[in-house]
Formats: structure tokens, sequence, C-alpha cells
């Protein structure tokens, strides 16, 4: 039998965090990363796409590609209208 070659993203995360400067710049994007990861699941969920959720909120579909690619530092009054626009309430805390 042939040797499994192939990894999942799991054991390729787990191998890269290893590294101390790896793991700290992944830790430091944390925050942004299951901010955005939300919004993309709960605007699929309500069957929305960019443009439809762009138009609800008053903005271009770039700026929700740009928000949701993580290429765009998004001021609070944006995530608050984009909350807004798939009908929940932004929620921020510090643990």
């Amino acid at each position: 039998m042939d040797k499994k070659t192939t990894s999942s993203w799991e054991d390729i995360k787990k191998e890269l965090l290893k590294d101390p400067a790896t793991y700290k710049e992944y830790k430091s994007l944390e925050p942004e990363y299951k901010i955005i990861s939300q919004m993309i699941k709960i605007r699929i969920e309500q069957g929305l796409t960019q443009k439809e959720l762009a138009d609800k909120i008053g903005t271009r579909q770039s700026n929700i590609s740009r928000l949701e690619s993580g290429e765009y530092n998004p001021s609070l009054e944006f995530l608050k209208k984009v909350a807004i626009g798939l009908n929940k309430e932004l929620i921020i805390s510090l643990n």
C-alpha cells in the first residue's frame, strides 16, 4: 500500500504553529479572523451575496469583498453597519 502523502489543513497548521513567531502572528490575527468568519457564515446562511449585503448597508460590493478577504481594516462603525445588514448585534468584549 502507498503511504499517505497528503496532509489535512489541521496537520499543516499544527506544524506551522510550532514556530514561535508564526504562533505569535497567528494569535494576533485571531480576533479579526473570528469576526470575518462569523460574518461570512451568517451572510451565506441568509442567502445574501456580497452585493446584496453591500446594497443593504449603503456601500460597494468591493468593500464587503475586502472585508471578507482580510485586506481591509474596518472601522467599528463599518462593522456595526454590517451587523445591522445581517440583522445581528455586534458585541465586542475584552476578556
